[in-house]
């Protein structure tokens, strides 16, 4: 007999006492269930508590947080106008996003938004430029600065510097903090690594003459 089938009515003297012990069974289960549901409710909600206060908070990783200077990393061959890329960079766990806009602009970013940390997509066809999107609660980034426009992220996208070659092959070159310009992450990256460059580029500090500084600020402009 299955369990879905009807069962006979009890009978004989014990059938008050089954019935209680029964019930009793059935409170206790039925106790222990909503136990157990509520405690695995807690628990996935304060994992995403905590997992959304670490992120706003940055406990957690992001773009441009180490000091030293990546190592320079081929992303393409060619990036034409209006195109995007998605790649990984400085690590194999960082998402990037590099976007050439109509006029040539070579723009690269982190692809991890600054809200709670879901990816940030490319839309072409969205306002004059596109736009970068967090489709997770409508957060919407400037594609030529990264800068937030719309919802709720704290603050804009973190830049991947992008460098691109006489042969037109693009290279991820290092990484800016959001808020930091593309020479400002270059210098605290480079430090004491390669003065040389860090030179060239006018680093505080090291009594670069300004033409050359500005020179190579142009190369590594994102």
């Amino acid at each position: 007999m299955s369990v879905t089938d009807p069962q006979p009515p009890a009978s004989g003297p014990h059938s008050d006492a089954a019935r209680e012990a029964l019930h009793d069974r059935i409170a206790a289960d039925s106790l222990t269930t909503r136990r157990d549901y509520l405690r695995i409710v807690a628990t996935v909600s304060g994992g995403l508590a905590v997992g959304g206060v670490a992120v706003a908070s940055g406990i957690l990783h992001r773009h441009g947080d180490s000091d030293g200077a990546p190592e320079p990393k081929k992303i393409a061959d060619r990036i034409l106008p209006g195109d995007s890329l998605a790649f990984r960079y400085p690590g194999g766990e960082d998402r990037a996003v590099a976007v050439r806009l109509e006029d040539g602009t070579l723009a690269g970013y982190s692809a991890v938004c600054t809200h709670l940390a879901c990816a940030v997509l490319w839309r072409k066809e969205r306002g004059s430029e596109g736009e970068l999107y967090c489709p997770c609660h409508e957060g919407v980034f400037d594609a030529r600065t990264g800068e937030v426009t719309a919802g709720p992220p704290p603050r804009g996208l973190p830049k991947v510097l992008l460098v691109e070659e006489a042969d037109g092959s693009v290279w991820a070159v290092g990484t800016a903090r959001s808020g930091e310009s593309a020479r400002e992450g270059l210098c605290r990256q480079l430090g004491d690594d390669r003065p040389d460059l860090a030179d060239r580029l006018g680093c505080p500090g090291l009594g670069a003459g300004a033409p050359a500084g500005r020179t190579a600020e142009r190369s590594a402009r994102t």
